[in-house]
């Protein structure tokens, strides 16, 4: 028996095939090779169409099939994690209305600002666990305002995965959980928040039909499963928001365990059992996969936007004909503290972490005789552990100490050097994993749809393929505290 796992990531979609009685993956595709677009028609915006992701997801379940390691009439159950926070708009003909507003757009600030001072924010904390801030719901609140033509044509709001889920399905469901992550949930009542849906004057049957995390969500309709070859019927039985997911893509589901992940976006995702908050909302606070209003598991999220798009950017502008790979070897032989060189990598949309203002990004004491481009590099992949280490100090004062973190061989994960950076940045050892996205959501998928017995039995076969431990702390902290001063003369 299969299981099929789907990632909608921002860069590119990603598909796994588990097979359930061993855990063991059987294939994995990516689909396309190169960085899907973000359109950005103004400063701070950032777009995709849903359209090219359901596109993607079809052609990267081909290109699987087209391995043909597994028969796909096996596979047995679908899940799917997505990037959080963004926002889909289809009319009562499932057509999709306007572009996603996605998840590093910052034109909905002052919307939720102004949301969080007027529902008042010791009340935002205490039942939303959040500001509303720069959220999914005030990003509909923006096109309320600005698109009224395109809001009045509205019949459903949904987050990513439940617009894949649909078009596999086409059943219109959302959980609890993705509800939190766009601040539409009410964790005290326990339901859809009068107070947003109220402050924003949006009316209720917009929100789809609120089902728990690990059920079904749908059956595959005939058409697809033809154009897929799957079997028709088979159920949709779990859906994510990608760091909840990389959460349980790592076996990160009870109290004090943490997970990380650094990819386009970095992450460090605690889970505690209270309903907490940081007072000035620069970590949120999210029902985790596992959350049910009789089991509290709130996964706390410190989230930066600018980490591997910082990568990418800089071998993009500066070493496009090297691959990642060569890049990795040559910042080995770089010292330190890149010589001098410190860059500040937060040029995708407002930080959380700095109260939702947009620092920009800043390559800072170039030295035309002495850097080269692989400082350049170090000094980038430095700044990003160094953004994670300022975070972490954020989740430290809410009472989320980490003695270990897990993480997924991927991405920047992937990279020596950053590991080393973030490892020694943060005095945190680091557990790697053979784990992604996509394998996770394969995973969820079993849970959902009752095939593995329990959590544990899905994970019970896998075992981190290293740790690394804290060595040079000190060097790092004396840069790192450099780096910090930079920032704070940014930030103000």
């Amino acid at each position: 028996m299969l299981l099929l796992g789907i990632d909608i990531g921002t860069s590119s979609i990603k598909v796994a095939v588990v097979d359930a009685a061993s855990q063991q993956t059987i294939v994995t595709a990516q689909y396309p090779d190169a960085e899907s677009p973000i359109t950005s028609l103004q400063n701070g915006w950032a777009e995709q169409n849903p359209e090219m992701w359901w596109q993607h997801v079809q052609q990267a379940i081909l290109k699987a099939n087209a391995t043909g390691k597994y028969n796909p009439k096996d596979i047995a159950a679908i899940g799917i994690a997505y990037q959080m926070h963004g926002l889909v708009c289809i009319d009562k003909n499932q057509q999709v209305l306007r572009d996603s507003i996605i998840w590093c757009d910052s034109r909905a600030v002052p919307y939720g600002n102004k949301a969080f001072e007027v529902i008042g924010e010791e009340k935002c904390l205490s039942h939303l666990l959040n500001s509303p801030g720069n959220f999914t719901a005030s990003k509909l609140a923006w096109v309320k305002e600005h698109e009224p033509h395109i809001f009045e044509q509205i019949d459903k709001i949904m987050l990513p995965g439940d617009f894949i889920a649909m078009k596999l399905t086409g059943t219109i469901t959302t959980s609890a959980s993705a509800l939190s992550e766009g601040v539409f949930w009410d964790f005290k009542n326990n339901e859809l928040s009068k107070d947003v849906m109220g402050y924003y004057d949006f009316n209720n049957s917009i929100i789809p039909e609120i089902k728990d995390v690990f059920t079904e969500h749908g059956q595959i309709t005939a058409a697809i499963a033809e154009h897929l070859s799957l079997t028709v019927g088979i159920p949709v039985t779990y859906k994510a928001g990608d760091q909840p997911n990389n959460a349980l893509s790592l076996n990160v589901l009870q109290p004090g365990e943490v997970a990380a992940t650094a990819g386009t976006s970095g992450v460090i995702y605690g889970v505690g059992d209270t309903l907490s908050y940081d007072k000035q909302s620069r970590i949120n606070s999210f029902a985790h996969v596992n959350h049910t209003a009789s089991q509290t598991r709130i996964g706390t999220l410190l989230c930066i936007n600018g980490t591997g798009i910082a990568n990418s950017f800089t071998r993009k502008i500066v070493a496009a004909e090297k691959s990642y790979k060569v890049i990795d070897e040559a910042v080995k032989h770089i010292p330190i503290g890149s010589d001098g060189l410190s860059v500040l990598p937060f040029g995708n949309g407002a930080e959380r972490i700095f109260n939702n203002k947009s620092v920009g990004a800043h390559y800072q004491n170039i030295n035309f005789n002495i850097h080269t481009e692989s400082h350049i590099f170090r000094a980038v992949q430095e700044g990003i552990a160094f953004s994670f280490r300022y975070g972490l100090d954020i989740m430290k004062e809410n009472g989320i100490t980490p003695s270990v973190i897990r993480a997924g061989k991927a991405n920047l994960f992937f990279s020596d050097v950053f590991i080393s950076a973030f490892v020694n940045a943060t005095n945190v050892p680091v557990e790697l994993y053979s784990a992604d996205g996509s394998v996770g959501a394969a995973k969820g998928a079993g849970i959902g749809a009752k095939i593995f017995v329990s959590e544990k039995e899905a994970f019970a076969n896998d075992k981190p393929l290293n740790l690394i431990e804290p060595n040079v702390h000190e060097a790092y902290n004396e840069v790192y505290e450099s780096w910090k001063e930079l920032l704070l003369k940014q930030i103000g």
